[in-house]
């Protein structure tokens, strides 16, 4: 079984598809953790992100790894560590610029199909009920107001980046949004058969039993 969760950064999709992975016994595939590692690697290579054909052989050399340990997600690439690293503000701000190249896309694309056909998965990203699972059994679309993806995603960063501020976060954001939206090969848009759940103002543990009375 393929569940599919998509929308914008600050929605909550990751922690909703965390939870609802764990309650159904499920693998969850954190699609966005994947275009993290390929720019984090961009950025250890010095490789500029207009560099579309430098970055797109760049992706097709290298391994990407997904592991749930203890509860959390475990990002591998090339054999290392790098959950951490994957989130350092250096690789949001050049993620969604990454992730728009087209070669890039269709080599992650065969590797989230392949993971997602190992077992019953929970996807989440932002093309995976449009793009790399479309005929999913299941899918989402979660959204929120930009003023509340923004409040979430600075509360987030600022656990581990006491430097940053809310209007950068703001602007970031916007960017991704921005290029996210427009991007011409898979942009961010809601499947036309997704259930759409505004989380606005609602709180994690509702919108996992709302995603879950779906399901079942």
């Amino acid at each position: 079984m393929i569940i599919a969760i998509d929308g914008p950064a600050g929605a909550g999709k990751s922690t909703v598809a965390k939870i609802l992975a764990e309650k159904l016994g499920f693998l969850y595939i954190d699609t966005g953790a994947m275009y993290r590692a390929i720019t984090l690697k961009a950025i250890e290579q010095k490789i500029d992100v207009n560099n579309s054909a430098l970055l797109v052989k760049m992706a097709r050399e290298t391994t990407i790894d997904l592991a749930g340990e203890k509860g959390a997600l475990k990002v591998y690439m090339d054999g290392r560590d790098v959950t951490r690293q994957i989130r350092e503000p250096r690789v949001t701000r050049f993620v969604s610029d990454v992730a728009k190249i087209k070669g890039v896309r269709e080599v992650m694309l065969k590797l989230q199909r392949s993971l997602g056909r190992k077992a019953d998965s929970v996807l989440e990203g932002r093309d995976i009920g449009t793009v790399v699972f479309p005929g999913a059994d299941k899918k989402f679309y979660l959204d929120a107001k930009f003023d509340v993806r923004v409040d979430r995603r600075y509360k987030e960063l600022k656990e581990t980046c006491s430097r940053i501020n809310p209007e950068d976060v703001a602007g970031d954001l916007h960017n991704r949004d921005t290029i996210d939206s427009n991007r011409e090969f898979a942009p961010l848009r809601k499947a036309e058969d997704a259930v759409y759940i505004d989380t606005t103002s609602l709180g994690i543990a509702e919108v996992v039993e709302s995603v879950l009375g779906h399901i079942n």
